[in-house]
């Protein structure tokens, strides 16, 4: 498709902007490490949820939310609305712990909670398992989204478009640290929210889908629609909605949802102000992920179904592009061709804004792990701050190269949320336990990510060849991940009471700093008066609301669209209901500073 002088002059404002907003950010960036991971932690809520949710407001998170649909319809996409339940679980109980605990990375956590060689081990291993290789496949499932856009929408090779993007986001990145990446996410959520909302319009408006009522009525989407999935057929309920229940939010790391908070959200805590700002910030973060984004994705996938039925319409009308790129979340993209000049340039800038927020986060994030983890913990403790800073530079310029290199295997977006689904199971319930349960300790981490990672190479590269079938098979793939959680979990429970506790001075020096609540550590360490005086019950009552309250904004806002009033209007009133109660019960909170 051809872009005219409004479209490029849309697009060359947007990143004169971006890249001016980076570059006055840059020398603030460079004093210290503290400036250009941290922002100084000095950030007010506003600034750090906004940047949450630009940052997992990426290319591909489009792309993968049509996949679903055009698989398994609108409830395929409960396999990461279930992730909401970790979300309140970490803007109630944890977000504060986080900000509490001091730590420049949530790696940083390891030798602060655990004692031994093991957790210095463990702090320098995860600092380069999770900053470089389960940081490269998040980045390159993004990039693969880039590319499939730049094939359809500006018709160029995939290796133009993986250097032109990594070249440009790299720049940026390496720059402005955190500073810019957090001020610049402002403007690059607004983008991108338009966006959207406008590829939804510009979708309904095409002829071929007659509008909302049109596309509610089309043939071609029967037995899509619907919210919930069908339980008459129990292996798609169990993929799309018992597992992710039951199991997956909390026993699956995946960034953007780790149980408890970690990576990119957890820097995001650790850079706010103080304790409240961290908790309104992730709770932001939540609303506006999983209640005000996703239906214009979901608008947009339904009317690709309309469009390209099948995958043969999308090759039919893009001829030119690699059979091998023609999957189900290229509907997305292919929606896009039919958007008029002008709103097509501000599309193709919020897209490309998508791109770098997530992208420099994840850069930012990735280089804060092997530096300030691994080379000034391990290589060079001594060192400046202008050494810190020029080496983060240079680690944020090699994960960007190979990001794109992987990105240039990759097929499909929900087969990287497969793998890194797979990758993570069985890790989260220490996440989760670790801050209230003393008897966890670094061998415990230690085992479930070996055999977590063993698990999923197991599935993704040997199953098949074993048994002769494809164990990611949409309905099925549910049996791998339960698999997956089951030995993991028994094994780091069975490590855990083999293995030695954590040294009761380290336990001890945690608990004076963290202070977590419950009574779960008077058994190990002097608590004093504080035991238990924080309100538990008030946590756990706001993480029940805040759950009514998001699911009710965010299928209110389904029933609506779809014209269903009545069901739409009560679950309005039962998120206002659901809202007062929870700012009612924040002071209950108790969170310092």
């Amino acid at each position: 498709m051809q872009l005219n002088g409004m479209d490029w002059s849309i697009i060359v404002l947007y990143f004169i902007v971006v890249l001016t907003i980076g570059l006055i950010y840059a020398r603030r960036a460079g004093k210290s490490i503290d400036e250009y991971f941290a922002s100084g932690r000095s950030l007010p809520w506003w600034i750090v949820g906004t940047s949450m949710v630009a940052t997992t407001f990426s290319t591909d998170t489009p792309n993968l939310v049509t996949d679903i649909v055009r698989t398994g319809g609108v409830s395929g996409n409960w396999v990461w609305w279930a992730f909401l339940l970790t979300g309140m679980f970490t803007v109630f109980l944890y977000a504060k712990l986080w900000r509490r605990s001091g730590a420049l990375t949530d790696i940083g956590f390891y030798e602060l909670r655990y004692s031994g060689k093991e957790a210095a081990f463990l702090r320098g291993f995860r600092s380069l398992y999770l900053g470089v290789f389960f940081n490269v496949i998040v980045m390159a499932s993004v990039t693969l989204a880039a590319i499939k856009i730049g094939h359809i929408l500006l018709g160029v090779d995939k290796y133009v478009t993986v250097m032109t993007c990594g070249l440009i986001t790299v720049i940026y990145s390496c720059t402005s640290g955190l500073w810019g990446v957090v001020v610049t996410d402002l403007l690059l959520f607004i983008i991108a929210m338009v966006g959207s909302i406008g590829a939804a319009y510009f979708s309904l408006s095409l002829p071929q889908v007659g509008g909302l009522s049109g596309l509610l009525s089309h043939p071609e989407l029967q037995g899509k629609l619907s919210i919930l999935p069908d339980f008459s057929n129990m292996s798609n309920a169990m993929y799309v909605f018992i597992v992710p229940f039951a199991v997956q939010w909390w026993s699956v790391w995946y960034p953007g949802a780790e149980p408890g908070g970690g990576g990119y959200i957890a820097q995001r805590m650790l850079s706010s102000k103080d304790e409240k700002n961290s908790l309104l910030a992730t709770l932001w973060f939540n609303v506006a992920h999983y209640a005000i984004r996703p239906w214009p994705w979901i608008i947009v996938a339904l009317c690709s179904m309309v469009v390209y039925p099948e995958l043969a319409d999308l090759k039919q009308k893009f001829p030119n592009v690699d059979d091998a790129l023609i999957k189900n979340d290229m509907g997305y993209p292919a929606m896009l061709v039919f958007l008029p000049h002008g709103f097509l340039g501000l599309v193709i800038a919020s897209l490309a804004a998508a791109y770098m927020s997530t992208i420099s986060t994840h850069l930012n994030w990735g280089a804060s792990y092997v530096i300030d983890d691994f080379y000034k913990r391990f290589l060079n403790k001594n060192a400046t701050d202008h050494h810190y800073v020029t080496a983060a530079r240079v680690v944020t310029f090699s994960l960007m190269v190979l990001a794109c290199l992987l990105s240039l295997w990759l097929e499909n977006a929900l087969q990287a949320f497969n793998i890194l689904l797979q990758i993570g199971a069985g890790t989260g319930l220490i996440f989760l336990l670790r801050w209230f349960w003393w008897r966890i300790n670094a061998w415990s981490e230690i085992s479930a990510m070996i055999i977590s990672f063993c698990v999923a190479l197991y599935f993704e590269f040997l199953h098949v060849k074993f048994f002769g079938f494809e164990p990611f098979g949409q309905l099925e793939s549910w049996k791998p991940l339960v698999i997956g959680v089951f030995i993991t979990t028994v094994t780091w429970l069975l490590v855990t009471f083999l293995t030695a506790p954590t040294d009761r001075k380290v336990l001890q020096r945690f608990y004076d700093k963290i202070q977590p609540m419950g009574k779960g550590w008077a058994k190990v360490v002097q608590t004093g008066d504080e035991v238990g005086k924080e309100n538990l019950s008030a946590s756990f009552l706001c993480i029940f609301l805040g759950c009514l309250a998001v699911y009710s904004a965010l299928f209110s806002t389904g029933f609506f669209l779809y014209g269903n009033m009545l069901p739409a209007i009560v679950l309005a009133i039962t998120c206002i209901v659901s809202t007062t109660a929870i700012v009612k019960l924040l002071p209950q909170i108790q969170w310092r500073g």
